[in-house]
């Protein structure tokens, strides 16, 4: 029986989301282990209050922790915890160095070539992309894309099956707030909304262009949603900002006094806050797709480049739109095809399709805030819409 458990995931926000549902499997599985997770300092608002966890570390890869000498004193720092299980999620060098040099009893999981030979057990991770070939171009095969196809959360839940033998339970995307970061979120929607106000959540940025729907589609999906009395609410970071000015540069309504922009202005944990005061999601694939779900907040997001297999919204209400371009899914951030044909995969999902399943949630779960739906517990598979052309 495992007593001092640490889990390793210094991935992006969205790949740190897919890794709550192990959390709560392995406190249901190891009630009496001290559980704790390793994550990127910049996340720490999405999991330092997860209420599966003892303890966390963070690690600062940008920061103080960058470079080869600073990541081995951080590496001392973990064997000096003496774990006797570690769980490494990330499979990249400093994840895996971690994992392989943290001196546990036993360590399993992804890992890179020769930091596996320090593992107890390895697994491929099924829902990531594969790149096989030896490319690009010239006298060897260019790489060929193979996409994931397994969702995330389930490759992760299979590695505590394979390695550690036992059928782990599938709670769903967790994320606790303090009752700090609460109360930010609960002042700043009275300052901007009232009681009965129905707001819609967008989110238009992403990390690749190929992720963004144009924004010229969300501007009209906002105008249309303001036409009909909801209130709109644009989240994003600072990264996003310049993208959400182009699209309401775009908007009739632009002046609205029911147009609300917080993008750049929340952190995440607030950004939560807020979320599960919302009534619908109109998402890129990206992190805060991932934040609303676990926010119990219906989602409904336009895939282009991105694997739907293995990185669809993990919720059994929410709609996934994808166009069927013979390219999708490439799993290239800047789209190489040219006119026309640039980004069709986001093009060819039109303004009429999303509001056709915007007003289908919205009607359904009859406009209410995340807070007030019931659990689902189990029902993580979303719909994914093909959209045809000439369909909308």
């Amino acid at each position: 029986m495992y007593q001092n458990i640490l889990v390793i995931n210094l991935m992006q926000i969205g790949d740190l989301m897919l890794t709550t549902p192990v959390l709560g499997a392995l406190r249901k599985a190891y009630p009496q282990a001290r559980l704790t997770l390793l994550a990127d300092t910049r996340w720490r608002d999405l999991v330092e209050c997860n209420p599966h966890l003892d303890a966390c570390l963070f690690m600062d890869k940008k920061g103080a922790d960058k470079g080869l000498a600073n990541l081995w004193k951080f590496i001392r720092k973990v064997r000096a915890q003496k774990f006797d299980l570690v769980i490494n999620l990330h499979r990249n060098e400093r994840a895996s160095a971690v994992a392989a040099f943290s001196g546990a009893k036993y360590i399993v999981g992804y890992s890179k070539p020769l930091f596996s030979l320090l593992f107890d057990q390895t697994l491929q991770n099924p829902s990531i992309a594969h790149h096989v070939g030896w490319g690009p171009g010239g006298i060897f095969p260019p790489h060929k894309y193979v996409p994931g196809w397994e969702h995330q959360v389930h490759a992760h839940l299979n590695v505590l099956r394979q390695t550690l033998g036992f059928e782990p339970e599938d709670g769903g995307l967790e994320m606790a707030l303090s009752a700090e970061n609460q109360q930010k979120a609960d002042n700043l929607w009275q300052e901007h909304f009232a009681a009965e106000d129905k707001v819609i959540a967008f989110n238009i940025g992403a990390s690749w262009e190929t992720k963004r729907w144009l924004d010229g589609y969300f501007a009209q999906c906002a105008d249309r949603l303001l036409a009909k009395g909801y209130k709109i609410a644009f989240f994003g970071g600072p990264m996003d900002l310049a993208i959400v000015e182009r699209c309401i540069s775009q908007m009739k309504h632009k002046d609205s006094k029911d147009l609300h922009i917080f993008t750049g202005k929340v952190s995440l944990a607030v950004l939560a806050g807020l979320l599960q005061k919302c009534c619908l999601f109109l998402t890129t694939d990206s992190g805060p797709m991932h934040i609303g779900v676990a926010m119990n907040l219906p989602v409904i997001t336009m895939f282009g480049a991105s694997p739907v297999p293995g990185f669809y919204p993990y919720d059994g209400r929410s709609v996934l739109l994808k166009s069927p371009e013979e390219c999708h899914p490439c799993g290239i951030h800047k789209c190489p095809r040219a006119g026309e044909e640039n980004l069709a995969c986001m093009k060819n999902i039109p303004v009429a399709a999303a509001m056709h399943y915007v007003e289908d949630l919205l009607e359904k779960f009859k406009a209410k805030p995340a807070y007030e739906l019931p659990a689902h517990k189990g029902d993580y598979q979303c719909r994914v819409i093909e959209i045809s052309k000439g369909e909308f």
